[in-house]
């Protein structure tokens, strides 16, 4: 783009206003702009707290965020954005007040950059972050899907593993990388993995979890750290839990880690119990599974959410019928304890369900608990055709939205970190009349929100007393999932929600339970093997995305680098094609 042109378009895509039930929109949109979702929170936070300012957006201008936006009446009508561009909308009282914020974008930019950045050299590259951290055997990559493919291809030549949180990658992209690392007798954990513990590390979103001997392999980020946590309050550890990312377990993907998984936890001799956890498998991928399981030799518990248990136990296998259960099965396997039942109070209520959850598997497993008492149920994440919900954004009869869904995350912050839409989604229902419970989930441990009772219960308060005096009373009803060693403190959590009056559970299947009462009178190894002693090194990883996942790293004693990464060529995709073949080129 031209100086002129970029002129024009810099003009265009500032101050721009219009009017709206006395309100002022103004946005700003920064061409190719690049900012990891974490600072994007922020700032929309900083814009927040400013004077006059009601709301306000601060996303990648991607459509499904621009749907958002117009969902909560902040997407101005005459907006012309690309999904790479950053997208900053403010609504305010008055003009002044909107164009103050606007105008403050810059300065809480650099406000914030002066109160994080380190000292520390940090490299722009993942060549160079090796040199300064040759020990490294780890690479976490949190970038856009559309560059993490890219990223993870050079981690892997390096010779390293890959921890890939970034969703929106290619079918054909996982497949060829998960092929390559298990050439070369790498992990790729990912993409869409939100979860792991190596060695006593915590990557990405994990519980802080005492070591011990039962290992994980987990296709859900939030089903591991459901079982994981669990296993941890039972008074037990965990040696390994890998992660697969949740396509892993398609045909197409063929549980190409997940084997590589349970084979490297058969050849641990620190592992004892294996938990193998996942969404409903291909059927021809289960077969293989349990197969690969059996041959472990070790005692393994399978819980595959929604998939018919051909047995509750055949051999060394053992078919758990939830999460909870799955971590009780483990910990009685290793040390022979027993677990008592946990005591459900019963009532009955008339009304529709709305979740709202942040961890996909949390949610799935509690729309399989729920949909023999919950009639009709409806899910962006359904189990079946018939429960597909049309439409996101507006919830029908009894609805779970699974809020990290791919729809709600592009260029957005996950909701373990921001609860955002969350807290605009329990308002939303809220004013339905015919909602009579909202049930949510609250995930601990490294990477997730510091205090996500802090955030959600004034709110929970608010809307319960406004209840009481229009629409009848509500009732919430959450799942927390975390240790005693979390860094949010585990205790206050729960303590805050119940003052706040709502009713916990630690469980998915507790919480199962509790409301189906209340709703009960309705209806060989060819490849090279993973390096063992790799994974019980020290841990030492690079990271590249998410800042927040190198600070996690460093808060629990691990060697990290943070890689100051930017889109190559800008983010113009004819651009950096053209570099790379030219790089292909010399190295040729």
């Amino acid at each position: 783009m031209s100086p002129a042109m970029q002129k024009r378009h810099r003009a265009a895509c500032r101050g721009t206003e219009y009017e709206k039930n006395m309100t002022v929109v103004k946005w700003n949109i920064r061409a190719g702009a690049y900012y990891d979702s974490v600072v994007l929170m922020q700032l929309q936070r900083g814009l927040l707290e400013l004077s006059g300012v009601l709301d306000a957006g601060v996303v990648m201008a991607t459509q499904a965020n621009r749907d958002l936006l117009a969902a909560n009446n902040l997407l101005p009508e005459t907006i012309s954005a690309n999904p790479d561009d950053l997208l900053i909308v403010v609504k305010a009282d008055d003009d002044n007040s909107a164009t103050e914020a606007i105008n403050k974008v810059d300065e809480l930019l650099a406000r914030r950059k002066s109160s994080t950045v380190s000292e520390d050299f940090r490299p722009r590259s993942l060549s160079a972050a090796v040199k300064q951290l040759p020990e490294a055997n780890w690479v976490l990559i949190s970038v856009p899907g559309r560059y993490a493919a890219g990223v993870a291809r050079e981690a892997l030549e390096l010779g390293k593993h890959v921890f890939l949180y970034s969703d929106n990658v290619s079918l054909e992209d996982e497949i060829s990388l998960k092929k390559t690392a298990r050439e070369k007798g790498l992990l790729v954990m990912g993409p869409d993995c939100g979860t792991a513990i190596i060695n006593g590390i915590g990557l990405g979103f994990a519980n802080r979890v005492r070591r011990g001997a039962i290992g994980v392999v987990g296709a859900s980020g939030t089903g591991t750290q459901a079982v994981t946590a669990q296993i941890h309050n039972l008074g037990a550890g965990i040696s390994h839990a890998i992660g697969t990312g949740g396509r892993d377990l398609k045909s197409d993907v063929g549980a190409i880690t997940a084997h590589q998984a349970l084979d490297v936890l058969a050849r641990d001799p620190e592992t004892k119990v294996i938990a193998l956890i996942s969404k409903p498998p291909s059927p021809d991928v289960a077969t293989q599974l349990i197969s690969a399981a059996q041959s472990t030799g070790k005692p393994v518990v399978i819980y595959f959410i929604g998939y018919p248990a051909p047995a509750r136990k055949i051999g060394n296998l053992h078919f758990a019928i939830s999460l909870s259960e799955a971590a009780e099965i483990s910990v009685r396997e290793l040390e022979n304890w027993r677990i008592e039942d946990s005591k459900i109070l019963q009532s009955t209520n008339s009304r529709f369900v709305r979740g709202l959850f942040s961890g996909g598997t949390l949610a799935y497993e509690t729309m399989v608990g729920l949909q023999a008492s919950l009639s009709p149920l409806f899910s962006n994440s359904p189990i079946t055709n018939s429960q597909n919900l049309d439409d996101p954004l507006h919830s029908k009869a009894h609805t779970i939205i699974d809020l990290g869904d791919e729809f709600f995350m592009v260029g957005r912050l996950h909701p373990m970190i921001d609860n955002d839409l969350r807290i605009r989604r329990m308002k939303q229902e809220a004013a339905d009349a015919d909602v009579g419970m909202i049930l949510f989930d609250v995930v601990l441990g490294e990477g997730s929100h510091l205090d996500p009772a802090g955030e959600l219960t004034p709110v929970i308060k608010e809307i319960r007393q406004k209840r009481i005096g229009e629409l009848g009373e509500l009732e919430f009803v959450a799942i927390v999932v975390g240790t005693d060693e979390d860094p949010q403190n585990l205790q206050s959590q729960v303590s805050a929600l119940e003052e706040a009056g709502v009713t916990v559970f630690r469980t998915a299947s507790e919480a199962v339970e509790y409301i189906s009462l209340k709703f009960s009178h309705r209806e060989a190894n060819q490849f090279p093997p993973v390096n063992l002693e790799q994974l019980k090194q020290p841990l030492a990883g690079i990271n590249v995305g998410l800042e927040s996942f190198y600070e996690s790293l460093i808060s629990q004693g691990a060697s990290a680098v943070h890689v100051e990464w930017k889109p190559p060529a800008g983010g113009n995709e004819k651009m950096a094609a053209l570099l790379a073949r030219m790089k292909t080129k010399r190295e040729n």
